[in-house]
């Protein structure tokens, strides 16, 4: 099932599923614990994030070709980060650089592969972590480069947690409609030019890897989201790098998922 959530043309918000493109069947009852499809069908005029998250961690240098392209060692355990749920941004919407990147606007994509969790996780094995999943989404991990590696007192969290920076959707595909996700095809397309193009067969630490070492003796509540890496072709590697600008189009696609788009525009000041 692909679950979203929508405002429709009585300016209501509603959580769908069976989604036309023009039309979403209305789903009732709470979408961590229990819910049904009513039957009605309602237009859904702008689709947003699939879920309002409690918490946003994020793994990095996930990839194996990623880390080797960072020249970093490949980590022994989960390189953890958070991001501000400010943060969130839905499909279509405007990633904006921020004002405080205006002068030197180093601000890069990372496609990445996220799951949503369903119920509380704590001191999960990863031969059980499937079992807390909701789903799965697309989601791009918007990082400002000079504020990461540079102005973050040697923490990545200010230069990952602007607003609009941890766009994610267009919506949830349920794990019964994805039997693998450590064989799914990744890419980020910028203006329609393919810059990430890889499979999470490239991750270092599988999906129920992160949830267990995650749950370790910390809860992961009810819509958690979780990033679980970029794969290679960032832009700061680059020769000469690549970074976001405005009137830019940025696509997320995952097989079996979807197509996350977002447009790039500069913060009013």
């Amino acid at each position: 099932m692909q679950i979203l959530r929508f405002e429709s043309d009585d300016n209501k918000i509603y959580t769908g599923c069976d989604f036309d493109n023009e039309s979403a069947s209305v789903l009732e009852g709470d979408i961590y614990t229990d819910f049904s499809s009513t039957g009605k069908r309602k237009p859904v005029k702008k689709i947003l994030t699939p879920v309002l998250p409690s918490v946003i961690f994020c793994i990095g240098l996930n990839y194996t070709l990623h880390a080797k392209e960072t020249g970093l060692s490949l980590p022994k355990y989960p390189v953890v980060f958070m991001k501000n749920l400010s943060a969130a941004a839905g499909p279509l919407d405007e990633i904006r650089i921020p004002v405080s990147c205006a002068k030197i606007p180093e601000v890069d994509y990372e496609a990445e592969l996220a799951v949503v969790i369903k119920k509380n996780a704590k001191n999960v094995s990863p031969e059980n972590a499937l079992d807390y999943i909701l789903g799965y989404t697309c989601a791009n991990d918007i990082s400002a480069r000079r504020w990461q590696m540079h102005a973050g007192g040697g923490q990545w969290i200010k230069g990952k947690s602007f607003d609009t920076f941890c766009p994610f959707g267009p919506w949830i595909v349920t794990p019964d409609e994805l039997e693998d996700s450590g064989s799914l095809d990744i890419e980020c397309v910028l203006n329609g030019n393919t810059m990430q193009k890889s499979n999470t067969s490239d991750m270092i630490f599988s999906v129920a890897q992160i949830i267990s070492y995650l749950s370790e003796s910390a809860t992961l509540v009810p819509g958690t989201i979780i990033l679980t890496g970029t794969p290679s072709g960032v832009g700061f590697i680059r020769k000469p790098p690549v970074y976001l600008g405005p009137g830019d189009v940025l696509e997320t696609k995952i097989d079996k998922i979807g197509v996350l788009k977002n447009y790039v525009t500069l913060e009013k000041e």
